[in-house]
């Protein structure tokens, strides 16, 4: 196999752990697995955590189809879902995050054809500014969904919008007292079995300073064995082990010596100052390897961090490998450890100025993933 992606099991199932064990009684696990699981692989997350796990999250109609092949347990679709697709929705036992009336008519239309009450969480925009009803609009939404019989509220949630700086929480508690008004004002209109939910990773880790206690957490890039932030890792990092899930890998495809003033890649970025030995490897950035790191990024090669050189294009870029014996098909650590070293998603997310998350998340589906113990 060229190129792969490593799921460790023995990793994941730690992490959810990790966070399991610490939640407060009651309070249900839901792992997040949208966009591919985070790159990792919607297959393979989902088949190797369902038993650890109360319910899922996704993001759209595509996803709840690809899910429901591997679980039946709950699922969450907190994206926006078209009209014309909510009839699928229901047909696939999906549970929809809610915030525009119309959907809720619809949703209700399509409970009364079957003669069955739809369950849905309803999406407050608490001073995040993304999709969400707003306090002025609550009352509107609680009197339509008074009006219709064949629909039912559980729950209401929210996000945070800056809960990973942890040194300034103002907002996020400005946002959790939000969110428990709007619940309050629902509480006084009836709704009196209603839980809430605003935690994902972050939100858990500093739960006990905002004091959320919500139903649930959507547990999204903990579970990968991933920070949120490195203001996070510090603050918790001793107390909270998570293990990196994901590792990519690949093999060399050519080695060989250029010249002093010869040229690597596309756009002659890097010419080459001295006698040198380069190694080409098969990966760019279809494969989610990101141009960025063009001159800017490492590799592993026989234990040693090898530097970029040139540009990267679709489907390969250069390394440098002068000095190592380095030779065909020998293995190249993207992300993971080799030998005594290692480069995490964090460290190539520092290379291009983003987080680690997209680093995982535009990783090509394309690629094999194969689990590991």
């Amino acid at each position: 196999m060229l190129s792969r992606i490593e799921i460790s099991k023995e990793n994941l199932i730690h992490n959810i752990k990790e966070v399991r064990n610490k939640l407060p009684q009651g309070t249900r696990l839901t792992a997040v697995v949208k966009a591919n699981a985070y790159g990792h692989g919607l297959k393979e997350i989902v088949e190797q955590s369902k038993d650890y796990v109360d319910s899922f999250q996704v993001d759209d109609i595509n996803e709840l189809i690809e899910i429901r092949k591997y679980t039946s347990k709950e699922v969450f679709v907190f994206g926006y879902v078209e009209l014309e697709q909510l009839s699928h929705l229901i047909e696939l036992n999906g549970t929809l995050g809610v915030y525009n009336i119309e959907t809720l008519e619809l949703l209700n239309s399509e409970g009364q054809k079957r003669g069955k009450v739809v369950p849905f969480h309803l999406k407050i925009d608490a001073l995040l500014g993304r999709q969400g009803v707003l306090i002025k609009d609550v009352n509107s939404f609680i009197k339509k969904i008074k009006e219709l019989e064949y629909i039912k509220l559980e729950s209401l949630y929210s996000h945070f919008s800056n809960i990973e700086d942890v040194e300034n929480l103002e907002h996020a508690k400005k946002q959790t007292e939000e969110l428990l008004k709007i619940k309050d004002i629902f509480n006084s209109a009836g709704f009196l079995n209603l839980t809430h939910h605003i935690s994902a990773t972050s939100g858990f880790l500093v739960d006990r300073e905002l004091n959320v206690k919500g139903s649930l957490i959507r547990l999204g890039i903990g579970m990968y064995g991933c920070w949120p932030s490195k203001l996070l890792e510090e603050k918790y990092g001793s107390s909270f082990n998570l293990k990196p899930v994901l590792s990519w890998f690949t093999k060399i495809a050519q080695v060989k010596t250029i010249a002093k003033g010869f040229p690597v890649g596309y756009g002659l970025t890097f010419v080459a100052s001295k006698e040198m030995s380069i190694a080409i490897v098969p990966q760019g950035y279809s494969d989610g390897y990101d141009r960025g790191f063009s001159n800017n990024s490492v590799v592993l090669v026989r234990g040693k961090r090898c530097p970029l050189i040139g540009r990267v294009a679709m489907n390969m870029f250069a390394i440098d490998v002068t000095g190592i014996g380095a030779q065909l098909e020998d293995e190249v650590v993207l992300i993971g450890n080799q030998e005594e070293e290692s480069i995490t998603a964090e460290e190539l997310a520092s290379y291009i100025d983003t987080i680690n998350y997209e680093v995982l998340a535009r990783i090509s589906p394309l690629l094999d993933r194969v689990v590991k113990w």
